[in-house]
C-alpha cells in the first residue's frame, strides 16, 4: 500500500509539474486527455429524424408509424403527427447516427417524407 501511494503521488507531482517541494506550486497540468475528450464528444453527437408533412398519409398511420418505428407512446406520436401537420415538419427522434439509420429506412419504405439532420 505504501508503494501505490508514492506511485500514485509521483504521478500527481508528474502531471501538476510540481518538481522540488521547496519550489512554490504551480497548476499547470499536461493536457494528455485531449484526444479522449474529442472522442467522448464525437460519441455523444445528436442526429435527429425529421418526418415532413404531405398529402397522402392519414393521422392515423403516421401515428402507427411512430409508434412501431420510433417507438413512441400514443401520446407522443398523436402530438408529433399534429405538428407535422400543422408545422410542416417535426423531429420526432434524436439519437446517433447508428440507431437512426435503420429507423429512418423503415419512415421511407412506409412512404413517409424523412430525413437525418
Amino acid at each position: 500500500m505504501h508503494y501505490e501511494f508514492h506511485k500514485i503521488f509521483f504521478y500527481l507531482c508528474n502531471m501538476f509539474e510540481i518538481k522540488n517541494s521547496n519550489q512554490k506550486m504551480s497548476y499547470n497540468p499536461k493536457r494528455e486527455y485531449d484526444t479522449d475528450e474529442d472522442i467522448l464528444v464525437a460519441e455523444t453527437e445528436k442526429h435527429h429524424i425529421v418526418i415532413h408533412n404531405d398529402d397522402f398519409n392519414t393521422f392515423d398511420f403516421v401515428i402507427n408509424c411512430l409508434m412501431n418505428i420510433c417507438e413512441h407512446s400514443q401520446e407522443q406520436a398523436e402530438q408529433c403527427t399534429f405538428l407535422i401537420h400543422f408545422k410542416g415538419r417535426c423531429e420526432v427522434k434524436a439519437g446517433s447516427i447508428a440507431d437512426l439509420l435503420p429507423r429512418h429506412k423503415k419512415l421511407l419504405q412506409s412512404g413517409l417524407t424523412s430525413e437525418i439532420i
